[in-house]
């Protein structure tokens, strides 16, 4: 069932939401109603199964990605996947065109890309076989920069990508302001990956050493560099911080891959080849409100959301073997895991409506039972399917040791000890700025309400448009609560930190930076993070140096969418670690690792 104001009717009343739905994600020809047939019936195991998830589908109660619903059912040769991350990039010119080929292979079928460029040698380091020195990681990634804005990617929109650089790489420095500026680097978001050492030499105020291959080129004030760091996202809201340590403690597959960097967004750390399969339960379907003019508090229906889970798990669970993948090295790694990365929209919109301001204690304890019975549902949902169909096939028991696996509740731990589970990973939350949009304007993700209401410039096929846009709560309900300028930075942080303790991927969220906030308490929100358990963070300062792709109507604030001293002194050190990753070869049946 539905719990729509608009009783009868069926995917986007905004005119802005259907044009944006028709020209993303359907066929030429379709409506909405036969975009998500289409869908639902690629992604059937069974007549009941079909007809449930076309019921969840119509109703907007689940949002696949964009690439799903585009992709699914349609004649063209389209990924599903939104993302991937790229191969380990050898230190070679040859290792670098390689992966800079495989990058044109994916965005070109419509993937985005995330790399991480830790494994390149410093700029001014020897390269003995030329008798020449390394130009270093900066300079390389404008060769993928220049292939991201070269590709059109499939489905009117470009690549994206993510550049990842170890805090402990000796050209962290020059990679931390790489993007100080408005003209460098623009078919990339980057992140610096941060240790656990890192962390703690900020909090002692002690030295950090910069190395690459166990040499070590440069010591530095711990402090000093998480200051650069942090004066550089103050002004231009880059590059992200990714505490990567916590990412691979966190990681169900610690047994058989190493994470080092994400896909563009950073919901999904992923490891070399690594592609990420999105969706969303859209929250403001199932808040029920008609009787609360007559004084009938407003509900949750969780009754409704248990029962989507299932049909969503499975439905999600069949893309990995029907979608269409850019490299055979990224169907195997998806194979082999059954990854998938099942979020929420709307949150905001939908526990407003039940009464709670955003981040207040009661809209956290609300967001927690929401996410606990999504974290619940879908392992249950992922358990089943392992029973009936097998478990991914790099399952082991070791995946109980990982340190999300051990927040699950003991009668789920007994079950994968038992029957496996079907996919590694279930969890993460999205952006979801488009597939929101198409939903009637919900709120974004975990994030606040952008604004009431504001001037979007939109995309078309004859050309940019400027649209008045209403968020949903405000439009549907009369809900005008706190903006995400006008929130507290502390209460993003604490629903982000909430939303990471039920998720085993990560979140990708921004914290709005009011100008009432401190440069102290700037940095205390990463802390915050840190402390609070997050995989990583992100700001936004309207006030910064970067502009947002939105304009506010009216008063209300804009948002975000979305050479080193060397030495030579040689130390014990141990080399740096890159991602890496097994994969099951279902021809030979064994475990292959890099």
């Amino acid at each position: 069932m539905t719990f729509s104001n608009h009783q009868g009717h069926f995917g986007p009343s905004l005119p802005i939401s259907e044009e944006i739905h028709a020209m993303k994600y359907r066929a030429d020809g379709e409506d909405f109603k036969q975009a998500m047939a289409r869908v639902a019936h690629a992604l059937k195991d069974s007549e009941p199964h079909y007809r449930a998830f076309k019921d969840i589908l119509y109703n907007q109660r689940f949002l696949p990605a964009g690439r799903v619903q585009s992709a699914m059912g349609s004649p063209r040769r389209v990924t599903p996947y939104n993302c991937f991350v790229s191969m380990t990039i050898e230190d070679s010119m040859e290792g670098i065109m390689d992966a800079a080929k495989q990058a044109a292979k994916t965005m070109q079928l419509g993937g985005g890309i995330g790399y991480d460029f830790s494994t390149l040698r410093p700029r001014g380091d020897l390269i003995k076989s030329l008798d020449s020195r390394s130009s270093g990681p900066l300079s390389f990634m404008g060769i993928f920069d220049a292939v991201c804005q070269t590709i059109a990617s499939a489905g009117h929109r470009r690549g994206a990508q993510m550049g990842v650089l170890r805090v402990d790489h000796p050209d962290i420095e020059e990679f931390v302001t790489a993007k100080n500026n408005s003209t460098n680097l623009t078919g990339f978001n980057i992140s610096v990956g941060v240790t656990d050492k890192f962390m703690e030499a900020v909090k002692n105020g002690g030295d950090f050493d910069l190395t690459f291959e166990g040499r070590v080129y440069k010591t530095v004030s711990a402090q000093a560099l998480w200051d650069q760091i942090m004066r550089s996202t103050w002004d231009w809201a880059e590059p992200g911080i990714l505490f990567i340590d916590r990412i691979n403690q966190k990681n169900n597959l610690w047994y058989c891959e190493k994470i080092a960097a994400t896909n563009p967004c950073g919901e999904q750390p992923l490891p070399p080849n690594g592609a990420c399969l999105l969706g969303s339960f859209n929250l403001v379907k199932y808040v029920k409100r008609n009787g609360i003019h007559s004084g009938e508090p407003a509900s949750f229906d969780y009754t409704q959301l248990q029962d989507d889970i299932r049909h969503v798990v499975r439905a999600m669970d069949n893309v990995v073997d029907r979608a269409v993948y850019p490299l055979a090295a990224q169907q195997l790694e998806a194979q082999s895991k059954r990854r998938m990365g099942l979020g929420v929209t709307g949150v905001a919109n939908a526990i407003e409506g039940l009464g709670h301001e955003y981040g207040s204690p009661g809209f956290l304890h609300v967001f927690k039972t929401i996410m606990q019975i999504i974290r619940d549902g879908t392992y249950r949902a992922s358990i089943d399917l392992a029973i009936e169909k097998g478990p991914f096939p790099l399952f082991d028991t070791l995946m109980l040791d990982s340190a999300f696996a051990k927040t699950l509740p003991e009668g789920i731990r007994e079950d994968i000890k038992t029957h496996g589970i079907r996919n590694s990973h279930l969890l993460s939350v999205a952006p979801t700025g488009t597939i929101s949009l198409s939903a009637d304007n919900v709120s974004s993700g975990i994030e606040p309400v952008f604004s009431h209401y504001y001037d979007r410039i939109i995309q078309t096929f004859d050309g940019p448009r400027e649209e008045r846009v209403e968020d949903y709560a405000f439009r549907e309900w009369g809900i005008k609560g706190k903006t995400a300028n006008e929130l507290s930075v502390f209460d993003h942080v604490k629903v982000l930190n909430v939303a990471s303790e039920y998720v085993d991927s990560a979140c990708s969220k921004t914290c709005n930076v009011g100008d009432d906030v401190s440069w102290e308490d700037f940095k205390k929100v990463y802390m915050d993070a840190y402390d609070g358990g997050a995989s990583g963070c992100t700001t936004f300062r309207a006030s910064g140096k970067r502009y947002g792709i939105l304009n506010a109507a009216s008063s209300e604030d804009v948002a975000a969418e979305d050479t080193p001293v060397t030495s030579s002194v040689v130390t014990e050190h141990d080399e740096a670690e890159v991602g890496g990753a097994c994969y099951y070869d279902p021809v030979t049946g064994k475990k292959q690792c890099e």
